[in-house]
């Protein structure tokens, strides 16, 4: 999208039609948000040789000796004057000039919508918040109503997009992921899918999705002056909705588990019937799914870990896995035991605009809400059934299978570390989020004795339209430091001040990445650079030292949040963690996931050798200020 002159104006001449229909508070201030987006830097080409320099120390502890001294001559040969790589350069440098951001149309592209992988577990997270203390159905409905009314709370200032403007380091973020969090779906396709956003449509959606026992329901969610319905109201209206569906539905929704072939196959073939897809648009243009989900019936010791799946995938067939619609960017998933949470489709957005949002459905929802009487006599919500063939009642019961082996594939833990947290590492002059990076290390090398490739996702916000580039944690530095750490021929200060040089490198290398001068997605853009223009890819691509590289054993992000929530995802791949970590001022809530299939990976196991590790790193800072 290019926030031009033109755009401007045009929306300035919309700006009445929408403030027709929003309330008093919410009225549109256009500028804020645009003049803001048109202030920000455009995303930097790296310098060729500095990323392949970058490249060749990041895959040094991963490979053997031959096959980095090959990679080192095939780097050589790409970097050779008027070769390859300076045609390739060259190709980046001249999109670079056509596009408000080079990278955000391909990263788009290839890390989301050309996937054909289930978004379920490989793709979309949950996030789960502290256990409520609420029980049954009653309890369920009024905290659905306030977590309604606290999303079209927050929905005011997107509206009005006077969202408070983030900043890293004194310098402005992009906030445009912020605004396409609401109102917005992934649509399915054949090869590649699509996603749009509705929010800024000439009629922007007034209604939800509400999803009750695999029955879907539009629910209006303002009143006729353009007021958001009051909690009371919305508790009115979602009693009829429970009211209205008190046998399970057939679960059309599972079918959004597929694989993103074949659920476009099913999607085209669902939509060639009119009344489908006047439904399906109406799921894909609403604001956003509550998903009201019935006690799964099992017991677990670990309610947290649990629940947190069960936002993730629902729990299965017999569950409420057809009770969602993952391709909805935001999913609130409320139950009947006390469990509030999220699932959300990756592609729009990453963690951060969640995060923000579900910070402000927990403050709202502890607030005590006025008892507001209203004499506006309430629509009865829209029932919105779907007609099932032959062909797609046969899909259904196909996804239901590979629901339930998706569901059955993955473990995850989620924990609290209660022994400190980031405020003792800030007082030892260390930034908290390497030195957990530094403890992933050490966890997986007592764990599995090999250096793990690690991804962390590094913000690009600080450019106009950014997305992610990758923070490799595991390094030369990291390395020295793991292997020492339970040397008893290694004194404890030598030991610290290996931690010390591994942290510091982490962070070099995580303030080179939010710069714009991380590797991973310029050497993509040199891929498919290559790719479009018809050149050779790079010959390193193609080698094995590559494909170690991205194989990811750490799939790692850290999503600080005010409240005690916590994000979840499924491993990279089968040999491997999904690990994601919320630090608090005394302790850190961390996620840890894995493949059932390795049982040489257990995130319980990992918990535990990950909390040592943190209290070692800690021990070994507090000896060495009692040296002092």
């Amino acid at each position: 999208m290019i926030y031009s002159k033109l755009r401007i104006q045009l929306l300035r001449n919309h700006i009445a039609a929408w403030n027709s229909q929003l309330s008093t508070k919410s009225k549109l201030q256009l500028g804020r948000f645009y003049s803001h987006q048109e202030s920000l830097p455009h995303l930097p080409v790296p310098p060729l040789q500095q990323t392949l320099d970058k490249y060749l120390k990041t895959i040094r502890p991963l490979v053997n000796d031959a096959e980095f001294k090959k990679t080192q001559a095939l780097v050589k040969e790409l970097s050779g004057k008027n070769g390859l790589g300076e045609q390739l350069q060259a190709k980046l440098f001249e999109r670079c000039k056509h596009k408000e951001n080079w990278l955000s149309d391909w990263w788009l592209d290839h890390a989301y919508l050309k996937s054909r992988a289930p978004v379920v577990v490989s793709c979309s997270p949950s996030v789960s918040f502290p256990r409520y203390n609420f029980q049954g159905l009653e309890g369920q409905i009024e905290q659905a109503a306030k977590v309604i009314a606290a999303i079209l709370d927050y929905k005011v200032d997107i509206d009005s997009e006077t969202l408070p403007i983030e900043k890293l380091g004194g310098k402005p973020l992009c906030m445009d992921q912020y605004y396409k969090i609401l109102s917005s779906c992934r649509i399915p396709g054949i090869d590649k899918d699509g996603v749009k956003s509705y929010a800024r449509s000439w009629k922007p959606p007034q209604h939800i999705t509400v999803i009750h026992k695999n029955n879907f329901f539009e629910l209006s969610v303002y009143n006729s002056d353009g007021e958001p319905l009051s909690v009371q109201q919305l508790q009115i209206q979602l009693e009829k909705i429970v009211e209205m569906s008190t046998e399970s539905g057939i679960p059309v929704g599972i079918l959004t588990t597929l694989d993103r072939n074949t659920w476009g196959k099913v999607y085209a073939e669902l939509t060639a019937d009119e009344h489908n897809e006047k439904v399906i648009n109406s799921i894909q243009r609403s604001i956003f799914a509550l998903c009201l989900d019935q006690l799964s019936g099992k017991s677990t010791k670990n309610w947290r870990s649990s629940f947190a799946l069960t936002c993730l995938h629902g729990g299965g067939s017999n569950s409420n896995t057809g009770n969602r619609w993952f391709d909805k960017t935001v999913q609130m998933v409320v139950d009947q035991d006390g469990g509030v949470g999220l699932v959300y489709e990756h592609s729009p957005a990453e963690g951060p605009p969640i995060a923000a949002l579900l910070d402000h459905i927990y403050k709202y929802c502890q607030k005590s809400s006025e008892h507001c009487e209203s004499s506006v006599s309430l629509p009865v919500p829209k029932s919105l059934v779907f007609n099932v063939s032959a062909k797609v009642s046969k899909a259904i019961d196909e996804a239901c299978v590979a629901a339930d082996s998706v569901c059955e594939s993955v473990k995850l833990e989620v924990a609290d570390f209660k022994d400190f947290g980031k405020e003792f590492v800030k007082s030892k002059k260390m930034s908290p989020d390497s030195f957990i990076q530094i403890a992933l290390q050490l966890a997986y090398w007592r764990l599995h004795k090999q250096p793990p490739a690690t991804y962390e996702s590094a913000s690009l916000r600080q450019f106009r339209l950014g997305r992610t580039d990758t923070i490799r944690s595991c390094s030369v530095s990291s390395q020295a430091f793991v292997e020492a750490m339970d040397e008893a021929n290694v004194t404890n200060s030598e030991k610290a001040k290996l931690l010390r040089e591994a942290v510091a490198a982490h962070r070099r290398y995580t303030n080179e990445a939010v710069s714009g001068q991380g590797i991973d997605r310029h050497l993509l853009g040199l891929r498919l650079a290559a790719i479009e223009s018809g050149l050779p890819e790079p010959s390193f691509l193609k080698q094995d030292a590559y494909k170690r590289a991205m194989h990811f054993n750490l799939s790692t992000s850290q999503v600080p949040s005010q409240a005690d929530l916590c994000m979840a995802f499924g491993p990279a791949v089968p040999d491997g963690y999904g690990v994601c970590y919320n630090p608090k001022a005394d302790k850190v809530l961390i996620a840890v996931s894995t493949f059932v299939s390795n049982c040489d990976y257990n995130p319980v196991k990992y918990c535990e050798v990950l909390f040592k590790s943190l209290c070692d790193m800690r021990d070994l800072l507090v000896g060495e200020s009692a040296k002092l």
